[in-house]
Order: C-alpha cells, then structure tokens, then sequence
C-alpha cells in the first residue's frame, strides 16, 4: 500500500478490498462495524491507534526466497533476490500501553513489496491457533467478554456459557497461559494459522501453513525475569538487536497432505507434517519513533500474488472489511503507531 496517498485515496483503497469480502457466506455472518465497536466496547477506545495490536513498532528488512520456495509456487517472492519487506511487530489487543512482561499474543505483520507493483501481505501471532473459527464465533466470543454497566467487569456466567457452547475460543488462551513470556519480539515463533496453495510453474498446488521461526532459536523469561523487565522493554530490545544485526526469521511452510483440515484457524497441522524453508527474513532497521512506512498498512492477509492462494478458511475472507472500518476510524482520528 503506498504510504503517501491521500486520506480520501486510502478510505477508497480500503473500501475497495473489503467490498470484495461482503459477498462472501462467512463475511455474511458479521457486520463489521458491530466487529470493531465490540473490540473497543472490551478493551476500550483508544484514538488513532488500531482496534487490535495497538501497541507496536514499524521496522524494515528484506527477504530472499529458497530454491525450495521457488520450486513450489512461482511467487516472485522467491526469485532469490532481496525483497524489500514492510514489517510491524506488535502487542495483541486494542490497548497501547500493554504490558510486555504479560503471557500474552506477539504478532508479526509483513508487507512484501514485489517486482512490478505486486504486494503480498499476512498477519502472524504468537499461538498456532486463532481466538475463534469462524467470523461469527469471534464476534460472539467478544460480546461474552463486554464488561457489565455495573460492575465494569465481564459477567462471568455469560462468559462460560459461551465457551462451554464453544470449547474452540479457549484454545488460544490455553496455549499463551502454557508459555512463558518470550524475551523479545525476535526470539518467538509467528504461525500464519491460516491454510494457503502454493502453486508452481505446472499448475500443482500445495496446501500448507506457515511458521516464522527466528534464527537462532527461541528464548523466554522466568516469571522473576518478566517482572524485574517490567511492562515496557520490547521496542528498545528489538532496537538493539536489529543495531547488532541479529534479527532474522526462516520462512517454514509445514506441508499438509490428504485428509489434513486447512480451512480452519484453530486446527493446526499434526506435528510430524515435513516442514520446508522458503526463506529468510532479516530485520535492517526500526523505526525511531511512532511513525514509520507501516502506519496506514492493514496487513490484510488476502492480498496474495500470483502463485499463493487462500483456503477456505471463513476467518480468511472476514478479515478484511473490519480492517478497513478500523483504519478509517484511525485516520479520521489521526493515526498514531
């Protein structure tokens, strides 16, 4: 998305992406303005910042593709030579001042810029697993959890009553309570959770999910060290690394084969599924501030190049009009990183 367009240009360019969700059955089940008014109804309104991964950082690397990826799909992106990438890391959720010391969701949100004016971008979290699996069992997951007029809090019974009827919303919550708080937004692994088709240069398409695995490994803190770090240490340690020249990611797709479910965010892959590297990102810089080329990005992960292609998965198609609505809400109020 170019950065410098005007405001009406960029309402028009969201508007445009998102009306090509509103046909879709799983779109259907949601409006997405009741999407983002719930998101700021349970974890309040905070102007000029997104509704979900508010708190967060612009930062720009570069990507080159394997000769693995190249012999699955014809993706530009693996040509083999550099890419430049938009990138944003983030904290999840719609509050700016998260704690980073929280066993809570990271995301990892890339814009590919492409030869010829191709753009690819996707979202990546922290979990293997997504909130909900479908649009309308997010929204009513949230809904569950607007705090009461009265008591300011969620009632706790209509909270469980939803889980109960949908067991799925806690696997997210269950996987982040299991882990310890990772001690850097480049020491944590980033799952797509999505399933895409990889397509090459005879028309064969590969179904997989992806996985962004820092090189070097992962690295997590005791809860003593994510106290004594305290709720804002992220930002800085992420500049430091990228100063030092030490952030970078392989790009894994994990292969699906027969019978596998690819059309569900909440349904990973079996582990044993053979994994690919497709090739690695690299971190070169961090914005020095709020601002940065990622402010206006929505990191909708339906916008693919030729030779990717999305699933079925309804949380897919559903993405992209509450982005829109979020953005335009954002810019209207001035948008802040």
């Amino acid at each position: 998305m170019n950065t410098t367009l005007s405001l009406p240009s960029l309402l028009a360019s969201s508007v445009a992406v998102a009306a090509a969700a509103l046909g879709t059955a799983a779109f259907a089940q949601v409006d997405p303005n009741r999407m983002v008014d719930t998101f700021e109804r349970v974890g309040g309104k905070f102007e000029g910042y997104r509704r979900s991964g508010a708190k967060g950082v612009c930062a720009s690397g570069e990507f080159v593709g394997s000769a693995e990826g190249r012999a699955l799909s014809v993706a530009s992106a693996f040509s083999g030579r550099p890419v430049p990438v938009i990138v944003r890391f983030s904290i999840g959720g719609g509050n700016p001042k998260a704690p980073d010391n929280a066993r809570s969701q990271r995301n990892l949100a890339l814009q590919f810029d492409l030869p010829g004016g191709e753009t690819w971008q996707m979202g990546n979290i922290s979990a293997p697993v997504f909130g909900a699996a479908t649009p309308a069992q997010f929204l009513g997951r949230l809904e569950s959890l607007v705090p009461d007029p009265e008591t300011k809090k969620p009632n706790p019974d209509r909270v469980k009553a939803f889980a109960d009827a949908n067991p799925e919303v806690l696997l997210q919550g269950r996987y982040f309570a299991g882990q310890p708080v990772p001690a850097s937004f480049a020491k944590v692994n980033y799952w797509g959770v999505h399933g895409f088709g990889f397509v090459d240069a005879g028309g064969k398409k590969q179904w997989g999910k992806w996985i962004f695995e820092p090189v070097g490994g992962t690295q997590s803190l005791t809860d003593e060290e994510a106290k004594a770090k305290g709720p804002d240490f992220l930002i800085d340690d992420l500049r430091q690394r990228v100063a030092a020249g030490g952030v970078a990611f392989d790009f894994n797709l994990q292969l699906a084969e027969a019978g596998d479910r690819i059309d569900s965010a909440v349904t990973p892959l079996p582990e044993e599924r053979r994994k690919i590297t497709l090739g690695r990102l690299t971190v070169k810089s961090v914005s020095p501030d709020a601002g940065g080329a990622c402010l206006t990005i929505t990191y909708n992960p339906m916008v693919l190049p030729k030779g990717i292609e999305a699933s079925a998965d309804p949380m897919l198609a559903a993405r992209a009009a509450p982005y829109a609505v979020s953005l335009g809400r954002r810019l209207g109020e001035g948008a802040r990183q």
